[in-house]
């Protein structure tokens, strides 16, 4: 297991061989636990460094050892292939915690002025997302956030440095509200993380039910962390809705659910919610496996270009286990910031923002349909979005994808890149 800020003194001849054996032992080894930073490192002096900031403890733990997984992997890829431009690259990763802006901000500041990274990447708690953004912004350093969803990070708050590889939280409700009201019903209550990133995928849902003339019934704001959701539970009962909308993600998820199965409010109402993860499906037991659900990535799309070299590679590195959409999410940001300095043909953070504009993600990257590229003016990846149903039992098999971007509306960015009209 790396421990501490490692380096390995290697031969030329078998430097390609150690990386690639501490790269295995690290994600087999799960990760956890680390001495912080820990770097995955190319062994070269003069190397392009990437810092990750992001979940390792806490209720989003297991999405943010999904995310590095995909990071590890494109890493390795990038450095076989030559690096970013001709410099090989390590990664620098911090411990945000799950939900303490304080210490995500404090990592942030580290990585930037201590370590001097050239690209940061975090996080998947959005109010962490936008507190880390602020300050790559203040420093201008080149950020990509993997995997937090609230609308403003590429929204109301975002900036010329800062893109983002998942969904906004209105992506995910423009793609299910309709289904959910046309074949479940009009009444609806909310259980709703009580965080940035709960309170946009609500604001999604509550727009769209009062365009189609529905009804909110209710809603509870369930603080990040909660374990018993039975007062929650309990009201959305009482309420008597057509549909129980259960927005939580990572550990939270898993406890809401498996909760509303053992209350039996699966048999009288039904249950759905945004996004949903293998993560959570994972966690939860075969019974509770269930509702409609919006999936932003999936790992058996037919006909995919290199999904299933991409699936093979991560099974390699993670004892059989598949990748979940967390682990794309990490693999394409790690590998976005090799795309846009080799654009760029510059490490300079103005010069790949511009050649960042419009970027559409070769088919490796993608490993998705319908070309996704990063929206010019926001900064936002436009992806294509699966709805599976889950039903108790099963796990889905394939996913069928949407052919529109289900996307909010495009919006330029308040902080505009330096030197742009």
């Amino acid at each position: 297991m790396l421990r501490g800020k490692e380096t390995v003194n290697t031969s030329e001849n078998s430097r390609g061989m150690r990386r690639r054996a501490l790269l295995k032992a690290g994600a087999a080894a799960g990760l956890l636990p680390l001495a912080r930073p820990f770097v995955v490192s190319a062994w070269a002096e003069d190397t392009v460094k990437i810092g990750l900031d992001n979940p390792l403890t806490g209720v989003y733990a297991a999405l943010g050892k999904n995310e590095l997984i995909g990071c590890q992997l494109a890493l390795e890829q990038i450095n076989a292939k030559g690096g970013i431009l001709g410099r090989q690259v390590e990664l620098l990763v911090e411990d945000s915690t799950s939900g303490d802006a304080g210490t995500a901000v404090q990592k942030a500041r580290k990585l930037i002025e201590r370590d001097n990274v050239n690209f940061l990447l975090g996080n998947i708690n959005s109010a962490l997302a936008v507190a880390i953004a602020q300050v790559s912004n203040e420093k201008g350093v080149f950020h990509i956030v993997p995997g937090g969803h609230t609308d403003p990070v590429t929204g109301k708050d975002c900036h010329w440095n800062v893109f983002r590889v998942c969904n906004t939280t209105r992506m995910e409700t423009n793609s299910i509200s309709q289904v959910l009201f046309d074949k479940f019903g009009k009444k609806w209550y909310f259980l709703t993380p009580d965080y940035a990133f709960g309170h946009t995928l609500q604001e999604g849902f509550e727009a769209g039910l009062k365009k189609l003339g529905g009804t909110e019934l209710g809603a509870d704001l369930t603080p990040l962390g909660t374990t018993d959701f039975s007062p929650y539970l309990i009201k959305a009962q009482a309420a008597s809705p057509d549909v129980i909308i259960f927005l939580q993600a990572g550990d939270d998820a898993v406890n809401a659910l498996k909760q509303a199965v053992q209350f039996g409010l699966d048999k009288k109402f039904h249950i759905a919610g945004a996004q949903q993860e293998l993560e959570v499906l994972e966690g939860l037991p075969p019974e509770a496996r269930i509702g409609n659900w919006v999936f932003e990535w999936y790992w058996k799309q037919p006909g995919v270009a290199h999904l299933d070299e991409f699936v093979a590679a991560i099974r390699k590195t993670s004892g059989g286990k598949v990748p979940t959409a967390r682990t794309w999410f990490g693999f394409t940001s790690t590998w976005s910031c090799a795309l846009a300095a080799e654009a760029a043909k510059s490490l300079e953070p103005v010069k790949m923002a511009k050649a960042m504009q419009g970027l559409k993600l070769p088919p490796e990257v993608a490993l998705m349909p319908n070309d996704p590229f990063y929206r010019e003016g926001d900064n936002q990846l436009m992806p294509t979005l699966g709805m599976p149903s889950q039903r108790a039992s099963r796990t889905p098999k394939t996913c069928s994808w949407s052919t529109s971007r289900s996307g909010a509306s495009t919006r330029r960015c308040r902080s505009r890149t330096p030197g742009a009209r």
